[in-house]
């Protein structure tokens, strides 16, 4: 029997991570694989999902990780469309069980950032922006039950943001879209135990996203970050990738917002350079 007590906790646990393709869920993954899961990544775009297989299989290589084709797999899954989503996500589901049930699920997944502003938004605009964050790990929890091991060792996983608390100029719905993600974890955590459910409130992460940001504007943007946060930085998706891991590992962490934004909350009180 082996005397480790930490670094083996994911050792040969199922670790699907919807939104794993880039990004925050990209890194998920990776660090799941290195603590020795074996890990099933899912996102819309079929070409980004073969990249990031590729990727992650030559990482799989390189670390002597074990086989990749035993250690790695994935599946395309929509979340963006309301008439299909409890379909996609069965069979997404189905998928990711073929072999045993998973023990963990995390959902990093969401689309561009719509910024309109709160004079031109539309029912349309909120609903699009809800659909895949909040619609989307709304449709996953109603059909875990059957596909996850029920113990208080498995764990459901959201992401959340800091625009929830300090919002930009022009965020009022982003930040609504945090806020329900957030009241969704404490209540999921109620509603699917002993399953954990935790929400991850990510500050800025330079990722894919950050190209939503007109370029006139994502310097002046970048900067005020920088400035918000007590650390000076912006992070790294696999700085914030380790929070994930946490709300996996910790197996009496539950209905907690775990925080990974430099400080931003309480950092310098200038009003954020905004865009419109």
């Amino acid at each position: 029997m082996s005397a480790l007590k930490y670094v083996n906790k994911l050792q040969g646990k199922r670790v699907l991570v919807i939104g794993g393709s880039s990004g925050v869920g990209f890194c998920v993954a990776e660090a799941a694989l290195e603590h020795g899961a074996q890990v099933i990544i899912s996102s819309s775009n079929q070409a980004k999902l073969d990249k990031a297989v590729s990727r992650l299989s030559e990482h799989i290589k390189a670390a002597n990780l074990g086989d990749a084709d035993k250690l790695l797999s994935s599946k395309t899954c929509d979340l963006g469309n309301p008439d299909t989503i409890d379909e996609s996500v069965v069979q997404l589901l189905e998928f990711a069980t073929k072999d045993g049930k998973l023990d963990h699920v995390v959902h990093t997944a969401g689309d561009a950032l719509n910024t309109t502003s709160l004079k031109e938004i539309t029912v349309k605009d909120i609903n699009a922006l809800s659909q895949v964050r909040n619609n989307g790990a709304i449709i996953i929890a109603k059909h875990l039950e059957k596909y996850i091991n029920q113990s208080v060792q498995s764990s459901f996983t959201l992401t959340g943001g800091t625009n929830t608390w300090r919002p930009l100029p022009n965020w009022s719905i982003i930040a609504a879209s945090g806020g329900a993600t957030e009241a969704l974890a404490r209540g999921l955590a109620v509603d699917i135990r002993p399953v954990r459910c935790n929400c991850v409130q990510l500050g800025a992460v330079e990722t894919e996203l950050f190209d939503m940001i007109p370029k006139e504007h994502r310097e002046a943007v970048l900067d005020s970050f920088r400035k918000e946060a007590i650390t000076g930085t912006i992070a790294s998706p696999q700085e914030v990738a380790e929070a994930y891991v946490y709300s996996m590992k910790d197996t009496f962490a539950t209905a907690a917002i775990i925080g990974t934004h430099g400080g931003r909350l309480v950092g310098d009180s200038k009003s954020p350079v905004g865009f419109a």
